[in-house]
């Protein structure tokens, strides 16, 4: 794995030799062609430079999507940098344990969130600031510096290899402190042929960012993709169903990744039946359980929305379902990626399960996958063994065609009686309650179950349903101790940056309101301790 790789800067550099004209980004209405594209990323580049940056050291941004975001992936590229993409909506305590647990030097920030880093300059390391070519005059001056490099005096993208760190992505962080990905050049090469391979993408068409592009998915998935092989990303600030379907049609979007909330809205909007989607043939949903009335409301419409499995250490997809097989098998994950191979073990002891069918934990192995976290060896080994397969978390199972399922997260288990509740598994069925747009299930202490679960549940009009009617609606299709004994009503869910339910949040809302000697709990004729 010596050998040398295409800088991703070097690729945007020969599209503006090729194809100058050609749009590469489209924000706000504006396009901007590859040789404008190219001439910026040298002028970050330079002022990077300028400024102290060197092949590894880390250099972050912080804003939404928008054109600076990849303009600064790939000056930091051109570098030889590590870029750090940092979660806009984090609080400022968290965006400076992340800035100083990756040592960044040099951060680029959106001016919108100028007064939180001004707000935590001084308890994190980095040593540049900077804002683009429109900050205020004051920008040059003090802690701020302008993006105004002379492109000129960028020197040619430095040579890569597979082994060279080409970014960190931290974790969502529901739970604890969150981890640095190390991405290499390597893992994201193989995630394209991944991709590739599998999905039908094309040369020189154009897909659509509006999913948070610090998010893996959001990022690897297609935009970086389609953006060194001669597409054209159309980028979105922020995510509007109405503007992302008129989207689809006016750019013929052929490839598009959101998270499962981001299209059941999609679903609701009332432009989504007259909504011209005949160019959109790689319609990719992951991030978070997939309902299958998800899937099969889009293929009612035409649209084989396809589902994929993966992680920020699996950069980002680890199985994928083909169009073919999405209305036969709406539940599916799909097959493991071409260069990726999944397997099942015990959560117990590790072994692997050769059954079909038999649940345990999910586990991948390939060149897409991380070789560990920042400068954290001992979170390292506890996920990726001396084989090489990286442990993900996740419950599941293969079937005996090799169709992966996805069950719930491991650490969400609910046990109760002895029995384990899988929320995911519950929020399945409770999706298709009438009315209900959103759900989640958590575990509340209960004396004498050890956890008893919760439906949270978000409604659409007319009375919200009682704790009576969601278990008769559940009943015969979930045993009786998997049935929900209490019901909370929220106007929305908890979630973070990457579209995904906070569980920790939703089981401290669950708790606040249910306490284990809460009279509302259901008498234990109703419970049911097994079935």
């Amino acid at each position: 794995m010596h050998q040398l790789w295409v800088n991703p800067a070097t690729a945007i550099h020969r599209w503006s030799q090729i194809s100058a004209s050609d749009p590469a980004i489209v924000y706000a209405e504006e396009e901007l062609t590859f040789s404008q594209l190219s001439h910026r990323v040298r002028e970050v580049a330079a002022t990077l430079a300028a400024g102290g940056v060197r092949p590894d050291c880390r250099v972050a941004y912080l804003g939404l999507n928008s054109p600076l975001f990849l303009e600064t992936l790939l000056a930091a590229a051109h570098l030889g940098a590590i870029f750090v993409p940092v979660n806009f909506r984090l609080a400022p305590d968290e965006v400076a344990h992340q800035l100083g647990d990756a040592g960044v030097h040099s951060v680029v920030v959106e001016d919108g969130h100028r007064a939180l880093m001004d707000e935590i300059a001084n308890l994190v390391p980095v040593h540049r600031f900077y804002l683009d070519g429109k900050a205020d005059e004051g920008a040059a001056g003090g802690r701020w510096r302008p993006l105004d490099g002379n492109a000129a005096d960028a020197a040619e993208p430095v040579a890569v290899k597979a082994a060279d760190i080409a970014m960190l992505m931290y974790t969502s962080g529901t739970t604890g402190r969150p981890k640095g990905v190390i991405l290499t050049y390597g893992n994201l090469w193989w995630n394209l042929a991944n991709v590739h391979s599998a999905i039908d993408v094309r040369p020189r068409e154009a897909t659509l960012a509006v999913a948070p592009l610090f998010h893996i998915g959001g990022l690897a998935t297609f935009p970086l993709g389609t953006l060194t092989g001669g597409g054209t990303v159309v980028v979105r600030r922020t995510f509007d169903p109405r503007q992302c379907l008129q989207d689809v049609a006016r750019y013929r979007i052929a490839s598009m990744f959101m998270v499962p909330v981001m299209f059941a809205a999609l679903l609701r909007c009332e432009d989504f039946p007259r909504t011209d989607l005949s160019s959109l043939r790689a319609a990719v949903v992951a991030g978070a359980p997939v309902p299958p009335a998800l899937v099969t409301g889009y293929a009612e419409h035409g649209v084989p929305l396809q589902q994929a499995w993966g992680l920020t250490e699996t950069a980002s997809f680890a199985t994928y379902l083909p169009p073919r097989l999405v209305r036969a098998h709406p539940a599916s994950a799909g097959f493991a990626m071409p260069y990726s191979s999944v397997r099942v073990v015990a959560p117990e002891t590790g072994l692997p399960i050769a059954e079909p069918g038999v649940c345990g934990e999910l586990c991948v192995r390939g060149p897409n996958v991380t070789p560990g976290y920042w400068a954290d060896p001992g979170a390292t080994a506890a996920v990726i063994d001396a084989d090489g397969w990286f442990h993900t978390g996740d419950l599941g199972y293969l079937d005996e065609q090799g169709l992966c399922y996805i069950v719930d997260r491991l650490k969400d288990l609910i046990i109760s009686g002895g029995e384990n509740v899988s929320p995911a598994e519950v929020e399945r069925v409770l999706t298709e309650f009438p009315g209900v747009r959103d759900v989640a299930v958590a575990g509340v202490p209960d004396p004498r179950w050890g956890q008893t679960p919760v439906a949270v549940l978000c409604h659409s009009g007319g009375e919200p349903p009682t704790i009576d009617a969601v278990r008769a609606f559940a009943a015969g299709r979930l045993a009786r101790f998997k049935l929900p004994t209490r019901v909370l009503h929220l106007e929305a869910l908890p979630r973070n940056a990457s579209g995904k339910i906070d569980r920790a949040a939703v089981r401290a809302l669950a708790a606040a309101a249910f306490s284990p000697g809460d009279q509302a709990l259901l008498p234990e004729e109703k419970r049911g301790s097994s079935d």
